[in-house]
């Protein structure tokens, strides 16, 4: 690599930051059914949560607040 690498790097980590940012990416990923977001999480999911917060509490032996 020339010394020029490290700053075609940088260039580079830029502009794709600045490309996955900009709106019309956001826009065109929430098209995608990936990327939607869910109005409510998922009873499976939830329970799942609970699940883990009850073994984070049983883990620390102490009280966890929502």
């Amino acid at each position: 690599m020339n010394g020029n690498g490290g700053k075609r790097r940088v260039k580079l980590a830029n502009d794709i930051r600045r490309q996955v940012g900009s709106e019309a990416t956001k826009r065109f990923l929430r098209t995608l059914p990936a990327f939607r977001l869910e109005k409510e999480v998922p009873k499976r999911f939830r329970d799942l949560l609970d699940r883990l917060d009850g073994a984070e509490v049983d883990k620390a032996g102490g009280q966890r607040h929502h």
